[in-house]
């Protein structure tokens, strides 16, 4: 592990993509997840996450008011 709690790897498999996400603590004890995913399931994972990050960070960045008389 790393100075964070959790770690995410991605390996190329014959088959597409295998990603392991290790927790180090839930519940008290280490987790790690493995999802093995073909290529379109892993391409459509990715599009899911880009669009969740985009969507926070729209949401956490405020927006200017527009100019007065909406120019």
């Amino acid at each position: 592990m790393s100075d964070r709690d959790w770690t995410l790897r991605v390996a190329p498999t014959e088959a597409g993509v295998e990603i392991q996400l290790a927790l180090a603590d839930l519940g008290g004890q280490p987790v790690t997840a493995v999802i093995a995913l073909d290529r379109a399931e892993a391409r459509h994972l990715a599009r899911a996450l880009l669009a969740a990050a985009g969507d926070a960070a729209e949401r956490t960045f405020p927006h200017p008011a527009p100019p007065a008389g909406g120019q």
